[in-house]
């Protein structure tokens, strides 16, 4: 289960026992590398490697610095860190002659390498180690520093766009080649590299293109956190030239909101000490700024996001005669039968996520009275107009006594009920509120007979604040069950589109039949919290109140 991701993504919430995911920021920088060029220092450049079922995978690489054997990397490697795992990592240090030399594992160009885990890194914070090369030979003196931080709750990113005017020429028969750096300065008044532009080359009044940093990276949430910022020459040998710095903080660049903006001296201290007459060694002006925040799966529950629960039981024929003991609808009073042991393990994790504790219980598959006609979609607490129970056990009491009044009989047809919750989840969705999200648990012993309806459904409700967890009970073949459950290829409807989000979960309760209930829970309920916030971000809508940011923090709430 170990992963690597690159990029922003939604954290998942910490309650129990929903899976506990948490994103981390690694930093890396190399010192005394090996000079494996004849005319310039080496062009080095980092890959990330994680090992997944004991075969090294890249996970992601730097960039490319140019003719320098103490580089800095402005790329920021972000991995999700579990805790309850040992998570493997290794780091290769090559010198790159273009990307199609990067990690080809020639001899002539491997500066080194360094394993360990990322709870290693978590754990210390800052990891300084050798390079090593083949047959465990140290690279020399090489070293490298990964520096780690995890991205907290309250982070977002913020989009900033630079330009410059008038600066100092350095060059002596065309123009300067300038690029920014912005560096963070921590308590410690060590400097953490935030990011590094690109080079405009031979212009004196670059415009830099737009970049994206996390907020967390550029001021560990602190809007009053000072930062440096420093325009260089570029040299393609490395020894780039110095042409001037300021300092400032993310709350004066907030002022770059809007149609406003905000701009700095760059300034040269050496020149400001010996020219009298001195202004500035021209000026950097921030175009534009725009925050966006990423809100967690604890935000929408916070803010007052509710978590309606329906179960929708199989009541078809291929279950057997309740009144037999080999029926899994068999109501053993010493012991619940396997559609009782789903229901409870997942019902009781959803009821603390809404506040009135009523469920929606239907069935499907059964001859209901008085006519006794097949439904699909009935109440089984037999209310047409109002469907819900009591908490998790007014459903087990609503469940037992509908058994004695229905007749098993078929087909396994569920697309009727996803579209009656969908219809329910798309009124919600008018609202354009963050306000109630619908979990479908389907209990069925056998693999559905209206699959391309289902199918159908499932797109549909791809688009709305719903999700759905299919447990099969029973020993039933499941394999054509796995289709929907897009984790093996995108889903997609008998006409061919795809879902636009993956919102089913299908598992078979025999795997868990010796295991606690909570691990079914946590199996079938791990994916929730990321498709909650993957369906409010795709819709934009923020939760209903967020909460004020932890105390340890000051920036505000990002708008």
């Amino acid at each position: 289960r170990a992963t690597a991701t690159m990029g922003e993504a939604p954290e998942l919430s910490p309650q129990a026992p929903l899976a506990v995911l948490s994103k981390v920021e690694l930093r890396v920088s190399c010192r005394h590398l090996l000079d494996r060029d004849t005319l310039n220092k080496s062009d080095p450049c980092v890959l990330l490697l994680m090992q997944s079922q004991g075969q090294w995978m890249e996970v992601d690489r730097s960039e490319v610095i140019k003719s320098n054997l103490n580089p800095v990397f402005a790329k920021i490697f972000t991995v999700d860190y579990y805790f309850e795992e040992v998570q493997k990592l290794r780091f290769e240090v090559y010198d790159s002659h273009g990307h199609a030399g990067v990690g080809t594992h020639d001899d002539d160009d491997f500066l080194g390498g360094m394993e360990c885990t990322v709870g290693q890194i978590v754990a210390q914070k800052r990891v300084t180690k050798p390079l090593f090369l083949k047959y465990g030979k140290f690279a020399g003196k090489s070293t490298i520093t990964v520096i780690s931080e995890e991205i907290s709750g309250n982070n977002g990113y913020v989009e900033l766009a630079f330009r410059a005017k008038k600066l100092d020429d350095k060059d002596l028969f065309s123009k300067s080649d300038p690029f920014l750096e912005i560096y963070r300065i921590d308590d410690d008044r060590s400097e953490q590299l935030v990011y590094r532009t690109e080079v405009v080359k031979n212009n004196l009044s670059p415009i830099w293109e737009p970049f994206k940093v996390s907020l967390n990276s550029l001021c560990s949430c602190e809007e009053k956190r000072k930062l440096r910022c420093v325009v260089w020459d570029y040299d393609s040998r490395g020894k780039h030239d110095f042409i001037g710095e300021f300092f400032t903080t993310f709350e004066e660049m907030q002022k770059a909101m809007g149609e406003n903006k905000v701009q700095w001296d760059c300034m040269n201290p050496k020149y400001k000490i010996k020219k009298r007459n001195y202004k500035n060694s021209g000026v950097v002006v921030l175009l534009d700024l725009k925050i966006h925040r990423v809100y967690s799966f604890l935000d929408y529950i916070m803010g007052g996001c509710q978590i309606h629960f329906t179960v929708a039981i199989d009541f078809t024929a291929s279950n057997g005669d309740p009144r037999n003991s080999c029926s899994l609808h068999y109501i053993n009073p010493y012991q619940p039968n396997e559609y009782l042991k789903a229901l409870v393990a997942v019902g009781e994790i959803c009821q603390d996520y809404d506040s009135d504790k009523k469920f929606s219980a239907l069935g499907f598959g059964a001859r209901i009275p008085p006519k006794y006609e097949v439904s699909h979609d009935f109440a089984i607490n037999f209310n047409p107009d109002n469907d819900e129970c009591e908490g998790i056990q007014g459903v087990v009491e609503s469940y037992q006594s509908c058994l004695p009044k229905i007749q098993l009989y078929g087909p396994t047809n569920v697309a009727p009920i996803i579209s009656k919750v969908a219809r329910v989840a798309a009124d919600e969705e008018r609202t354009k509120e963050a306000s109630q999200y619908f979990i479908l648990l389907i209990l069925t012993d056998g693999v559905v007979t209206d699959m391309a309806d289902t199918r159908e459904a499932i797109v549909r409700a791809s688009y709305l604040p719903m999700s759905i967890i299919i447990v099969g009970v029973g020993n039933a073949d499941f394999t054509d069950m796995q289709i929907l459950d897009g984790d093996d290829g995108v889903l997609r409807s008998p006409r061919g589109e795809p879902v636009l989000r993956d919102i089913v979960q299908f598992v078979p309760f025999r795997d868990f039949k010796n295991a606690s209930p909570t691990a079914l829970a946590k199996c079938v309920l791990a994916e929730v919290p990321k498709q909650v916030v993957e369906y409010y971000s795709y819709k934009a809508f923020p939760p209903r109140c967020p909460q004020p940011d932890t105390p340890d923090s000051n920036l505000g709430s990002p708008q």
